[in-house]
């Protein structure tokens, strides 16, 4: 194969590949699962996928950026555990409003933190910083009410996870509105373009007049504020706080923007392919779970999944 034609298959395997992977999946568990193509399970599905799509569309800036945050998954618990303790019914009940708000100033600060030393730091990559706040956020919710759970959550706060309008979850119409936005700011405002040109090209970026600092700081601001609107949706779907909420989710997230075709050394990708990719992910992890596939074996699939991706990208990469 000559080496334009090789670029060509790349360029279609990279524009094609995630919606053709993602309707022969479908297909196949349609087929060995009677349960897979119900309309309660595709509702289960879509509910379960707007958690990790929220998170990943955060993530998504970040990786535009060619940065990392693997502190998402801690955030996440963080965020849930601090919204859900001014709704407890048998304690003090601030309001939905309140607990959002306390949920997304976590987030955001958490955010902030990371940004401020990833901007200001050149001699610290991004995952290193992350990854000191993955643990710290984790200990934090360990912390936090004494190291136990917080339940009895109020009515009003748990359908933010579990109401529904026509038979979809609000958290679905959350993910689609937040998806919108994110696609917006990044197609069309010059933001959007800053944070294209940081991960594509920081020396000609900065060259050019950018903020460098700025956009740094900004895309892990916006992830741990999506990161802690997953958090508070998924404390509301589970109907408690759990310590242990969110691990592992940070590589579901990056699983999903990867699988999407953004690109790890940044400059490349988008929302639209992150939202396939985090489809992707949440019809992968479903239908495992209708085929009865252990736990063990499931981290198996899932690792190898996220190992194609990165060697996808890094195919893409060479051919460009």
């Amino acid at each position: 194969m000559s080496e334009l034609n090789h670029i060509a298959l790349v360029d279609l395997v990279s524009r094609f590949g995630i919606a053709v992977g993602f309707i022969a999946l479908c297909i196949f568990l349609s087929l060995a699962s009677p349960y897979f193509a119900t309309w309660d399970n595709i509702g289960n599905i879509l509910a379960q996928v707007s958690i990790n799509g929220i998170m990943a569309i955060g993530l998504t800036f970040v990786i535009l950026s060619a940065g990392i945050d693997l502190s998402v998954g801690s955030v996440l618990a963080l965020a849930g555990i601090a919204s859900a303790s001014v709704v407890t019914n048998s304690g003090v009940d601030l309001g939905v409003t309140a607990a959002i708000a306390v949920g997304l100033v976590v987030g955001a600060l958490t955010g902030a933190v990371n940004g401020a030393i990833i901007a200001t730091s050149k001699r610290i990559p991004p995952f290193i910083v992350t990854l000191g706040m993955l643990s710290a956020a984790r200990g934090l919710t360990q912390i936090y009410n004494h190291g136990s759970q917080i339940s009895d959550l109020s009515d009003d706060f748990m359908l933010i996870g579990n109401g529904q309008i026509w038979g979809v979850q609000f958290s679905v119409y959350i993910f689609a509105l937040v998806a919108f936005i994110a696609y917006i700011v990044l197609k069309f405002t010059r933001f959007g373009r800053y944070v294209y040109a940081v991960g594509g090209n920081e020396r000609g970026a900065r060259t050019a007049g950018v903020n460098i600092g700025l956009i740094k700081f900004s895309v892990y601001f916006i992830s741990g504020i999506a990161a802690a609107l997953s958090g508070i949706i998924f404390t509301s779907r589970a109907t408690s706080a759990s310590l242990q909420a969110g691990l592992g989710y940070e590589l579901d997230a990056i699983a999903a923007v990867v699988i999407g075709g953004t690109s790890l050394s940044g400059g490349r990708g988008g929302i639209v392919g992150t939202i396939l990719g985090a489809l992707l992910i949440g019809v992968i992890n479903n239908g495992l779970d209708l085929l009865s596939v252990d736990s063990g074996n499931k981290q198996i699939i899932k690792g190898a999944v996220i190992v194609f991706a990165v060697f996808l990208d890094t195919v893409r990469a060479r051919a460009r």
